[in-house]
């Protein structure tokens, strides 16, 4: 059976819409996300250091549309794994294992990975919103499209818009 290796921020977590609110309640700025496009979060946004490390923001971040869907789909045609950068932002680790339990119940403890590098993580196929994450995977590479990464032209890495597509291309 082959390996799904999925993300979660950007794939499964709609983080841009709640950190658009995070910087307007922060900032008062509303920023708008078309002038994004190209920028990753940290450049996008001037009080991402402040809330991508606030205890609640990982919890509290809404669904992708269709992701509860289209991860159950996948969980029941392949061996699925989520797999999320968490260390980084030590706040995450409890609240992303939460998040997933809440939103995602057929997803069991052991399908979660979450880790500093997914540079080690095995798999056949990986959904992914940042390009860094794909550019050492082996498999096939399936790019979420997200702000930052909207002007990436890669022919070695399929892009999909939403969930949808996902579950028409696997």
């Amino acid at each position: 059976m082959q390996r799904v290796l999925v993300d979660m921020d950007g794939v499964l977590a709609d983080i841009y819409p709640h950190m658009l609110d995070y910087e307007y309640k922060e900032s008062g700025i509303m920023l708008n996300k078309q002038d994004m496009y190209g920028l990753l979060e940290e450049e996008a946004f001037p009080s991402f250091p402040q809330f991508i490390k606030s205890k609640g923001f990982f919890r509290t971040a809404p669904v992708i549309q269709e992701s509860v869907e289209g991860l159950n789909y996948l969980n029941n045609k392949y061996d699925l794994l989520i797999v999320s950068s968490a260390t980084e932002f030590p706040n995450s680790l409890k609240e992303k294992h939460d998040w997933l339990n809440e939103n995602y119940p057929f997803i069991s403890w052991k399908q979660m990975i979450f880790c500093g590098s997914k540079d080690n993580i095995c798999g056949d196929i990986m959904i992914d919103d940042h390009i860094k994450n794909l550019n050492f995977f082996k498999g096939r590479k399936i790019l979420f499209t997200q702000p930052h990464n909207v002007l990436i032209h890669n022919t070695s890495i399929e892009r999909v818009d939403n969930w949808r597509e996902i579950m028409n291309l696997l």
